[in-house]
């Protein structure tokens, strides 16, 4: 057994003696002890992936535990899902470790006696579900779950919380209950969906649906000069009306001078040339000299080209669907149309800009062509992919659909993809090994989790790549264009040779496709080599260099030359060959991916925090 399995075990054998003291059952049916595998030996109340090397569950609900929860030793196991220690004794209080179970689904506590607050890093366990924590003694205040968009249900009645209910993304929630704590403020606005059975037995909550209202805010307390000086009070309060009104008029004969100049000067436009590399949804492009001698470098944009000036076809309607309104808000079909717009990239599937509206918001919007989806297919996948939310996962804010026409938007990144920090403008910048192993890492947690929320949709990435992963202005990694091909490239791969596929198989072998697409990108991280024929020739050659034994000329030579770790290297080298398997069942789930790259990212990080210890002791 591989030590890193080893080291799993030992951990959760020190997690049950703590949650048991003295009082672990020693049947060997049980399972539980340094001699057995919880996967193969069937561990109580232990539950793995079907390959029988990963925990995914642990169950263990009204034994009558009475000692406490080790997160540092619990979330040891990287893939573990869900945890229920429901209608135990369990006493004290939960850990920050908590937060390193990242892939925490379901934590489920109730009926037990733990006591003090939350931690923190509980509302940072993005792809949590169900957080059930009612009928304990926990105090303090509600965990602010507002970045876990993907909550569904939340249970802390009968504790002692204190302070006012945090933001929840209400509209996701399915049940929700903080009845019987100490809480106090107005209840935020639950859209009608719960009533006041979720909060009675909170004396000071106030507000729907309650039935003591808030009291309103006390008045500004008197000065006793109002009537000093009134007339110049007035006055000046007269003429501030009378600026604002100004620049409103201003702003108002503005724009309609410079839409005039738009269509004026859209009459002399032809069509732009494009010679470009692949990019994705956002990023700087390469500098374009285009037919009318305008030049452009990727950091402004041309006000005399818009959409319909810049497509031939393109018609003034209405129809468009907000996904995100919070910067959007208000904005019509034709505001998007008539907006001055900079042409990226044509391509087979259609065009993609980037389009400054009024407000200053940057858009890249899609055109899309050729693609066999009805509106209704369409509408349904663009709605469901507006609801699922990560991070690192780039959604779209609107879409325009008709049987002709499907324009798509997304925010606008501006710090590049990752196919143009490997091979474009940006190559010659640093990009080093621990960068990489964290897009590594990052990218397949955020595929992982739109994997399990989109399993029983059947809808994958379907055009992973590299240049459909781009930089955010923290330089953190996004997934671009989910969901937007169906079957696209090396999903050929899998569907091409089976035609008579059930259609369960083929919603499989498409998230079987996205695992090959990553582990491409891997193999570019790792070897620094352009992608050539849908990546057959970098598989090929990759496979032809470890059959000679002579794996590190695999590698890029600039990560050698920096001296990065050449058995993390060799590590990731292992799992991007596991996702390239001619044999899609042979190949892993994203979420075992996501484990082992994770680890490896975690590795390379304690490796550089023990550089800077001895370097520190050195000086």
């Amino acid at each position: 057994m591989a030590n890193s399995e080893q080291e799993v075990i030992k951990a959760l054998v020190t997690f049950m003696d703590k949650l048991a003291p003295g009082y672990v059952p020693r049947d060997p049916m049980w399972g539980w002890n340094l001699t057995s595998d919880p996967c193969i030996d069937k561990w109580h109340g232990v539950r793995c992936y079907s390959d029988n090397k990963y925990v995914t569950s642990i169950i263990l609900e009204m034994f009558n535990f009475g000692g406490v929860v080790d997160a540092s030793s619990l979330c040891i196991a990287k893939s573990l899902q869900i945890l229920s220690l429901k209608g135990n004794t369990l006493h004290d209080s939960i850990s920050e470790d908590i937060g390193n179970c990242k892939f925490l689904t379901h934590l489920l506590l109730s009926g037990n006696q733990f006591s003090g607050d939350l931690p923190i890093s509980i509302g940072k366990l993005s792809n949590m579900k169900r957080l059930h924590i009612s009928d304990n003694h926990f105090s303090g205040e509600l965990p602010n779950m507002v970045h876990v968009s993907g909550l569904i249900s939340f249970s802390a009645e009968n504790n002692n919380f204190t302070g006012e209910i945090p933001s929840f993304d209400f509209s996701n929630l399915d049940a929700f209950n903080v009845s019987n704590n100490n809480l106090q403020g107005p209840v935020p606005d639950v859209g009608g969906k719960f009533h006041a059975d979720s909060f009675f037995g909170n004396p000071n909550l106030c507000g729907k649906p309650l039935s003591n209202s808030c009291p309103p805010p006390p008045p500004p307390p008197p000065t006793g000069k109002q009537d000093q000086k009134s007339f110049p009070n007035d006055l000046f309060i007269y003429s501030g009306y009378l600026v604002v009104v100004l620049i409103v008029l201003l702003f108002l004969a503005f724009k309609l001078l410079r839409k005039f100049m738009t269509k004026e000067r859209a009459l002399d436009v032809e069509k732009k040339e494009t010679a470009q590399e692949s990019v994705g949804v956002g990023g700087k492009t390469s500098e374009v000299s285009n037919s009318n001698g305008s030049k452009n470098d990727g950091t402004g944009i041309r006000s005399e080209y818009s959409l319909t000036s810049l497509e031939s076809g393109m018609t003034r309607t209405s129809g468009l669907v907000l996904l995100s309104s919070r910067t959007l808000r208000g904005l019509q079909f034709e505001d998007l149309l008539s907006a001055p717009a900079e042409l990226i990239r044509r391509g087979k599937h259609g065009s993609l800009y980037k389009v400054m509206l009024d407000n200053g918001v940057l858009l890249a919007v899609k055109r899309i062509k050729d693609w066999g989806i009805s509106k209704q297919d369409f509408e349904r996948r663009m709605s469901l992919i507006g609801q699922v939310k990560h991070p690192r996962v780039l959604p779209p804010v609107a879409y325009y659909c008709s049987q002709q026409e499907k324009l798509l938007a997304y925010e606008y990144l501006q710090n590049g993809s990752l196919f143009m920090f490997l091979y474009g403008s940006h190559s010659g910048h640093s990009f080093d090994w621990g960068r990489r192993v964290n897009v590594a890492a990052k990218i397949a947690e955020a595929l992982a989790y739109m994997h399990e929320e989109f399993l029983e949709n059947g809808i994958a990435h379907g055009n992973l790549k590299s240049s459909n992963i781009l930089f955010d202005k923290n330089m953190d990694p996004c997934i671009s264009e989910y969901g937007l091909m169906v079957e696209e490239n090396y999903g050929q791969l899998v569907l091409s040779h089976n035609k008579s596929l059930k259609n369960k198989d083929r919603i499989a072998a498409t998230f079987k496709s996205d695992i090959y697409a990553f582990g491409m990108i891997l193999l570019e991280l790792l070897s620094g080599k352009v992608i050539k024929n849908d990546g057959f020739d970098l598989v090929k050659w990759v496979n032809s260099v470890v059959r000679e034994e002579w794996t590190v000329e695999v590698f890029d030579k600039s990560l050698i030359s920096q001296g990065a770790s050449e058995e993390r290297m060799m590590s990731l080298l292992q799992v991007a060959l596991k996702c390239v398997n001619p044999s899609p069942n042979d190949r892993p789930s994203m979420t075992q991916v996501a484990v082992m790259t994770n680890s490896l990212k975690e590795e390379e990080e304690k490796s550089l925090v023990s550089i800077d210890v001895v370097a520190s002791s050195g000086s």
